[in-house]
């Protein structure tokens, strides 16, 4: 059996960071070390473990099969120790430098990370929450159990188990168009949405849509004549053409109000869609994680309805 005394423990955290980050510049901002202290200690690392552990590319590196095995493990007990040395100390919003990652693939993602900004910068100024707004990873899952996203806010719930949530807010779906465009001087049916061309964002998933609130859109086989990446584009386009355009209900007044859209006042019956908050079930009592669940709770129900939070 190994002794762990013959150990550098401290390397451990090195490790995890230049996984994480995949940059060994960008573990030693994340550690605060220069990056010839972080190139020595992987090299330590490499004789610990008897492996590469990294391939350098082009524009960073990449972990080898024995550095994934080891970050698998890894993760959940530096995670441990930290949850433990927390509950020891307390955990004090005011004086936390904790880090997190939050993706939001949800439309609002951008305006959720504003408002949670804005809201620790008065409560909790140490905390920093980077984001990443993109469409959702395929390994999405695997980040939340590693530890390299701490939460995710979707509507599409992860597959992997182990995986707790909550819900933030409902949405749904709209159909709108330009201010003035001829669809508005008929009477809103079920005739004139299914009648006009949209444009809309690519399907996340094939084949029949898993939530009933999205599904009953799905059933009506809109006439899509293009398909885009980003919400934004839907907005541009159906305000400066004839096309209709799908729009999340959250996402309404900031269509009317920035870019001159209007609601058809007719839509499938449907349940409501949950937005929801996703994260791993290791992250259940570690305080600081609690209370970034908290504020992001508070901030996207409220972003959600519409309002600024206070």
């Amino acid at each position: 059996m190994l002794n762990l005394r013959s150990v550098d423990l401290n390397l451990l955290p090195v490790f995890e960071a230049a996984y994480a980050q995949r940059s060994l510049s960008r573990a030693a901002e994340q550690l605060s070390m220069t990056q010839p202290a972080v190139s020595h200690a992987l090299t330590r690392l490499r004789t610990l473990f008897r492996d590469e552990l990294f391939v350098r590319q082009p524009h960073g590196m990449a972990p080898t099969p024995a550095a994934d095995r080891i970050y698998a493990k890894l993760t959940g007990a530096l995670a441990l120790v930290r949850e433990a040395v927390t509950d020891t100390r307390g955990f004090d919003p005011a004086t936390s430098e904790r880090e997190f990652f939050v993706a939001i693939p949800h439309p609002m993602g951008p305006m959720i990370g504003v408002r949670l900004r804005e809201r620790l910068a008065r409560a909790a100024p140490g905390i920093r929450v980077a984001f990443s707004t993109r469409s959702r990873p395929v390994d999405m899952e695997r980040d939340l159990r590693d530890g390299r996203v701490d939460a995710t806010i979707d509507w599409l719930a992860p597959a992997a188990a182990h995986i707790h949530s909550e819900e933030l807010f409902s949405d749904g779906l709209v159909a709108m168009v330009r201010r003035g465009h001829p669809a508005l001087r008929r009477p809103a049916t079920a005739k004139v949405v299914t009648e006009g061309e949209f444009v809309a964002l690519r399907p996340r998933v094939e084949g029949e849509h898993p939530l009933p609130g999205l599904r009953a859109w799905q059933r009506l086989e809109l006439k899509v004549v293009l398909e885009v990446s980003e919400i934004i584009e839907i907005l541009m386009l159906a305000g400066q053409s004839d096309l209709f355009g799908l729009v999340p209900l959250s996402m309404q007044k900031v269509a009317r109000e920035t870019f001159g859209l209007r609601a058809l006042q007719w839509a499938p019956k449907a349940p409501p869609v949950p937005i929801r908050l996703f994260w791993h079930e290791s992250r259940d009592n570690d305080l600081a994680h609690a209370y970034l669940r908290k504020q992001i709770g508070f901030v996207a129900d409220a972003v959600g309805r519409g309002v600024r939070p206070a």
